[in-house]
């Protein structure tokens, strides 16, 4: 079978909020209100830190769909003041950060050991830092999250082929970027991390058979596997790659922004961008020809992320290895279509219904390991008031 990327549909129950007269949809969902909402009606459980897991109502999976967010939404009144990535939170938010990102990980490991039969993903991101501020629907929720999901083979495999051209996996004009014009020199860069469990491994070897993606993205292998994310180290090194992608990120958009090829002030590795980036004729070209081409077309120009917008990724591959990837995160591309997948929602209550005892059972399955681990206390939400789920109609 010819790897392709796929389309899903997945069935997403009726809107249970109602959207102020004169508010966008877009505006709304990205509003203090929804984040009310995701605690009261979804939350499942919350740390003193304020990490606060959820269902994902309007999800991308019926099967496990889970997300972690950084709720500083109350101690924090400023939406531009809100810690986006993981290097902007504290040493405390940030341990238990990867507990439960972990905890979360290990579980759907064990739940579904066959990677013939599922396909496992983690997916780290700004939410949303850099949403281009002349757009309608600047996001105020502006906080980190991480988005926990499965996928079975089979229907995936059965999945009609997605649109190539779809503006999703194309990430609207600017993936390309990374993946036709600047894919080597990007890879060239982040050469100069000192990894010992992350071992460099290329696309053809890491990407979905079934999907063909990754396409073009660095990728490392997590040598000795999940047991690997017990080890505070592998946590380093996860980080160390965001730090190396930040640095590629702000020298270009700098050189784009400005013209004048310089370090910036904020840099990691300083040397390897002098010698690697600013010292490339083509990296410089590229971002040359973005520049005019941001100065020649307005409607171009107001998707530009001008601040760091990422996508980090820890998923499991066909041969079970686990895979680190990492892209920039730009309109309307989703965690899912690095990999090749395109969710599309359809409101259908009967398929939902059908699905939610058993994708609630999983997520409070799951939430027993986190309270084992004693890091934070369970919400009770409307469907499962005692931690068992009761449906809506009852």
């Amino acid at each position: 079978m010819k790897p392709a990327p796929r389309e899903i549909i997945n069935p997403r129950p009726k809107m249970s909020l109602t959207i102020p007269k004169g508010m966008a949809p877009v505006e709304f969902f990205n509003s203090p209100a929804n984040l009310k909402n995701l605690a009261e009606e979804n939350g499942l459980f919350r740390t003193p830190e304020n990490l606060l897991m959820y269902r994902k109502l309007i999800g991308h999976s019926v099967e496990f769909d889970a997300s972690i967010i950084l709720d500083t939404s109350k101690r924090i009144l400023d939406p531009l003041g809100r810690p986006v990535r993981r290097d902007q939170v504290s040493r405390t938010q940030k341990k238990v950060w990867n507990q439960m990102t972990r905890i979360l990980f290990e579980y759907m490991l064990e739940h579904y050991p066959d990677p013939a039969e599922h396909l496992l993903l983690c997916g780290e991101a700004s939410l949303d830092a850099t949403w281009p501020l002349n757009k309608p629907g600047v996001p105020s929720i502006r906080m980190i999250h991480n988005h926990f999901m499965v996928f079975p083979m089979q229907n995936l495999a059965s999945a009609k082929h997605a649109n190539p051209n779809d503006k999703n996996l194309t990430d609207s004009g600017h993936h390309s970027l990374f993946l036709r014009h600047l894919s080597s020199i990007y890879h060239e860069f982040l050469e100069v991390l000192d990894l010992q469990i992350l071992s460099p491994i290329v696309t053809t070897e890491s990407a979905i058979k079934l999907t063909g993606y990754p396409q073009g993205l660095p990728c490392w292998e997590v040598k000795g596997g999940g047991k690997m994310l017990k080890n505070q180290y592998f946590w380093y090194e996860y980080e160390q790659v965001l730090l190396g992608f930040l640095d590629f990120y702000r020298t270009f958009f700098s050189l784009v922004a400005t013209g004048d090829p310089q370090v910036p002030k904020q840099a990691n590795f300083h040397q390897q961008i002098s010698d690697v980036l600013l010292d490339s004729g083509k990296f410089q070209r590229v971002a040359r020809d973005l520049r005019e081409k941001v100065i020649q077309d307005p409607l171009f120009a107001n998707e530009i992320r001008w601040r760091p917008a990422y996508k980090q990724l820890l998923y499991r591959d066909d041969a079970g290895r686990l895979i680190v990837t990492i892209s920039q995160n730009s309109v309307g591309n989703a965690i899912t279509e690095l990999l090749g997948i395109v969710v599309k929602r359809e409101e259908d209550e009967a398929a939902y219904a059908a699905a939610e005892p058993g994708l609630v059972g999983r997520l409070l399955e799951a939430r027993e390991r986190l309270i084992e681990a004693n890091i934070g206390e369970v919400i009770a939400a409307p469907s499962w008031p005692k931690g068992e789920f009761v449906p809506r109609s009852a």
